[in-house]
């Protein structure tokens, strides 16, 4: 099967940070391995994160994907995505996203309301202060008075991605982003999704240019196991339904595109009792549709489908598989 020419990691939250990064320094030295992707939730810290990925990789693209708007104020983050394109040498992507009300509120204690409005001036915010420039911006959400960063960024046009479920977030990151981060899009739905996203982008521009240069990210859970697929398929179902059961958005979503039986339990179970069993609710249907497991051979060829979509960056979000996050990370490798 021919090799995908391009194709990003996402560490996710269940590696420790030694074995993240010995995986940094063993997947750079794969030709066709294009970034590595840090999620931020309520564990580490993504620049903290993508700091230490700098000094041990060379090449490879680092992004956040993604971190929420809700966390930080728009200065706060183009210091941060400022100082680690310093410290990578120019390899830095941001992926910004809205989060969930239950992180927003429990976690963050900030009230969750008019999240496309607050992104759009959350952008805008930072590629003014991405500028080097003095600021001054009057937003509803945001402001900055007669400021500017005591550093000149090394990239006014650092590029900016969005996570978007939704079409309204979906052409919000196609007039002001550079690239969009897709995720939990099932397998019949995504080629209609990249249909929509290009040609929105053919209508904002008079040329095929933006298009172009638009990169349409796909993150998926992956979990592999030559020796035992049917636990590699267990521990995709536990994370599945994890982003399910505490995703609001995404639970809506897969409501909505075939999967209301599944969700509808999933919720009430863990409204009942908790995470422990939820994942038993996912059906085959479904984790071979959202998910890449199994077998090294079951996810090439889960991952060739996937990709026949036309998205441009295929994601895959590591999830090993039992007590030895070293043998899960060979495994990996091995198998892209």
């Amino acid at each position: 099967m021919k090799k995908i020419d391009k194709i990003g990691y996402n560490i996710g939250t269940l590696l420790s940070i030694d074995s993240i990064l010995k995986f940094a320094k063993k997947i750079e030295e794969k030709e066709n391995t294009d970034s590595l992707w840090v999620p931020e939730s309520w564990g580490r810290e993504a620049f903290v994160s993508l700091g230490a990925l700098s000094q041990v990789t060379k090449r490879v693209r680092l992004g956040t994907a993604i971190i929420s708007i809700h966390s930080r104020t728009p200065a706060t983050v183009a210091m941060g995505v400022s100082t680690l394109d310093i410290l990578s040498n120019q390899r830095t992507v941001l992926g910004l996203g809205v989060s969930t009300p239950a992180l927003v509120e429990n976690w963050h204690g900030i009230k969750f309301d008019n999240p496309i409005e607050k992104l759009r001036e959350y952008i805008q915010c930072i590629k003014l202060v991405m500028k080097g420039s003095k600021v001054n911006f009057e937003g509803k959400y945001y402001k900055i008075n007669n400021f500017k960063i005591s550093f000149k960024p090394p990239r006014e046009d650092l590029p900016i991605y969005t996570a978007a479920i939704n079409k309204k977030m979906i052409d919000l990151s196609c007039e002001f982003a550079n690239g969009i981060l897709l995720y939990l899009r099932p397998k019949y739905e995504l080629p209609e999704i990249v249909k929509y996203i290009k040609d929105k982008l053919t209508l904002k521009s008079s040329s095929r240019n933006r298009e172009k240069r638009f990169e349409i990210c796909c993150a998926f859970i992956t979990a592999i196991s030559d020796k035992n697929p049917e636990k590699a398929r267990l521990r995709a179902a536990k994370t599945l339904a994890f982003y399910i059961a505490v995703g609001k958005y995404y639970n809506t979503f897969l409501r909505q595109n075939g999967f209301n039986i599944e969700v509808q339990n999933i919720a009430e179970e863990y409204q009942r009792n908790g995470i422990s069993n939820i994942h038993t609710f996912v059906s085959d249907k479904m984790l071979n549709s959202l998910t890449i497991s199994g077998t090294r051979e079951d996810c090439r060829k889960s991952l060739r489908e996937f990709t026949e979509s036309g998205i441009s960056l295929p994601i895959i979000q590591i999830n090993p598989v039992g007590t030895d996050p070293e043998n899960s990370i060979r495994e990996l490798i091995s198998t892209f």
